[in-house]
C-alpha cells in the first residue's frame, strides 16, 4: 500500500478533559520512577493510538470482502429452503452490514474514500469467490446451491479470519482492532457451524 500521512487526520487524545486550574493532578512515572504533577492544559488519562497503515488496510480490503459475502448471502432466499442455511444467511447480513457501515465512516473521517461498490472485482486471495465461482452459485438451485455456499462462504469465512488476525497482529486502532477481534471470533464460530451443517447434508 502506498505511504499515506494520518496525522493530520488523527483525533484527540480519549481521557479526561484536560488539566485546568484546580487541584494538582499526579500523573504516574514508568514502573520505578516518581509520578510528577501535570502541565496546564495537558490531557491525561489513557490515550488513544493513532490509526496505522495496518489499519487501513484492514478496514479498505475487509469492505469488499464483507461486501462479497453479502452478494452470496443475498441469493439464498430464492435457492434453498434449507432452514440452516436461510438462518446462516441472516446472521451473516445482519453482522455485516453495519460492519460495513462502521469502517467506511471510520476511512471517512480519516479523509479516505471507502472502496468503491464493485472493488471486489479483481481481488483475489483471502477466501474470496471467483466470478466463475459465483456465477455457478447463482445458477444451482437446492442441494447443489448448498453445497456450493456452504463451501464458498467456508472459505470466504477462513479468508477474513486470517485478515483479521494480520490486523491483530499490526494495527494499532481501538476500533479497528475491536472489530478485528469480533471478525475473528464470530466468523470462527461460523466456521464450524457450516462445515457440521455441510456434513449433515444428503450426498
Amino acid at each position: 500500500m502506498a505511504a499515506f500521512s494520518l496525522s493530520a487526520c488523527a483525533g484527540q487524545p480519549s481521557g479526561p478533559s484536560a488539566v485546568g486550574t484546580g487541584a494538582p493532578v499526579l500523573v504516574p512515572g514508568t514502573p520505578g520512577a516518581a509520578a510528577r504533577t501535570a502541565t496546564p492544559g495537558e490531557h491525561v488519562g489513557q490515550s488513544r493510538a493513532e490509526p496505522v497503515a495496518a489499519d487501513v488496510r484492514f478496514a479498505e480490503g475487509m469492505i469488499p470482502h464483507h461486501r462479497q459475502a453479502l452478494e452470496m448471502t443475498s441469493l439464498v432466499e430464492e435457492r434453498t429452503t434449507t432452514p440452516a442455511i436461510r438462518s446462516l444467511a441472516r446472521q451473516i447480513t445482519a453482522a455485516q452490514t453495519p460492519e460495513i457501515e462502521l469502517m467506511a465512516r471510520w476511512l471517512a473521517a480519516l479523509g479516505r474514500r471507502p472502496p468503491a461498490e464493485h472493488a471486489h472485482e479483481g481481488m483475489t486471495g483471502y477466501g474470496m469467490a471467483t466470478e466463475e465461482e459465483l456465477n455457478a452459485l447463482r445458477a444451482a438451485r437446492g442441494g447443489d446451491f448448498d453445497r456450493a455456499f456452504l463451501r464458498l462462504m467456508t472459505r470466504h469465512h477462513e479468508g477474513a479470519v486470517t485478515m483479521a488476525g494480520e490486523e491483530l497482529a499490526s494495527g494499532k486502532d481501538q476500533q479497528m482492532r475491536m472489530l478485528a477481534k469480533d471478525v475473528y471470533s464470530g466468523q470462527s464460530i461460523e466456521v464450524a457451524r457450516m462445515r457440521r451443517v455441510l456434513a449433515a447434508l444428503p450426498a
